[in-house]
C-alpha cells in the first residue's frame, strides 16, 4: 500500500516521508532495543522475530515479553498489552472521519502502520479532515509517506537487534534515543495553553500512578488528562475559542 503509484505521485506523500525522517534515528534505536530486549529476556530468535511482524508496537512487545516467559496466564498477557495500547484507540477514535472514505481492508492496515509519531505528524498537519475526496486523498498520502519511514525504520532496526542480540548489553540505553525523539515532537505541539497543561496533567499522574501494575499508569495519565481538560475548556469563556486544541 505504501507504493501505490497515486500516493507516491503525490508531493503530500514525500513530505510525509522528509518530516518522519527526522524521527528515524530515535525510532530505528528503539526498535533495536525493543529486538535486543526480546531475545535477551527469553524468547527464541524466531519467537521475537514474528512478534516483531505481527504485533508492532515496542511498548506491547516489552510489556508481554516477560509475561510470556514466565509463563502468564493469556488473559494477562493480553490486558497489559492492552492497557499499554490502550493510547490507540483514542488515535483511532480521532482518525476515524480522515478514515471513513477508505475501503475496511485499507482501515485496518493503515490502522496497523499508524505509530506514535506518525499519529502526532499527521495530527499537526492537518488538524481538520479534507472535505473534498482530493483532500482526503492528499491526507492519506501524507499519512502512509510518514507510516512508511517508521515502519521501515523499526522493522529494520528491530531485527538487526534480534541477529545482533547476544553482541549488544542493554546497559548501552539506546531506547532513550526513542523516547527523546517522543519528547521532542510533544514540545514542537504544545502550541496552547490547553495543549500544555494536558501534557503537564498527563506526565504528573503516569509519575504518581508509577507504582501501579502493567503499566496502568499511562491509562490513568490518559483519562486524567482527556477528563480535566475535558473540564477546563467547557468552562472556559466562548471567547477563548481561538485557543482550542
Amino acid at each position: 500500500m505504501f507504493f501505490r503509484r497515486d500516493y507516491r505521485a503525490r508531493p503530500e506523500f514525500w513530505e510525509g516521508v522528509r518530516d518522519q525522517t527526522g524521527a528515524a534515528l530515535g525510532i530505528g534505536a528503539w526498535g533495536l532495543m525493543t529486538g535486543v530486549s526480546m531475545v535477551q529476556t527469553g524468547l527464541s530468535p524466531l519467537e521475537a522475530l514474528l512478534m516483531t511482524l505481527i504485533v508492532y508496537a515496542g511498548s506491547a512487545q516489552l510489556a508481554a515479553t516477560p509475561m510470556i516467559v514466565a509463563g502468564a496466564p493469556l488473559w494477562v498477557i493480553l490486558a497489559a498489552a492492552f492497557c499499554v495500547n490502550l493510547r490507540f484507540v483514542v488515535f483511532s477514535a480521532h482518525l476515524r472521519p480522515y478514515m471513513m472514505h477508505l475501503p475496511r481492508w485499507q482501515r485496518l492496515v493503515t490502522g496497523y502502520v499508524t505509530a506514535d509519531l506518525s499519529y502526532v505528524f499527521f495530527a499537526r498537519r492537518y488538524p481538520h479532515p479534507g472535505t473534498t475526496p482530493d483532500e482526503l486523498h492528499r491526507q492519506q498520502a501524507y499519512l502512509l509517506g510518514n507510516c512508511a519511514v517508521n515502519y521501515v525504520s523499526w522493522m529494520t532496526a528491530s531485527v538487526v537487534g534480534i541477529a545482533l542480540a547476544n553482541a549488544i548489553p542493554l546497559s548501552w540505553g539506546l531506547g532513550f534515543a526513542g523516547i527523546l525523539a517522543l519528547v521532542g515532537v510533544l514540545c514542537s505541539l504544545a502550541t496552547s495553553a490547553l495543549r500544555v497543561v494536558s501534557a503537564t496533567i498527563a506526565g504528573t499522574a503516569a509519575v504518581a500512578a508509577f507504582a501501579l501494575p502493567l503499566k496502568l499508569n499511562i491509562v490513568v495519565a490518559i483519562a486524567s488528562a482527556v477528563a480535566l481538560c475535558l473540564i477546563i475548556d467547557r468552562l472556559r469563556p466562548p471567547s477563548v475559542e481561538a485557543h482550542r486544541v
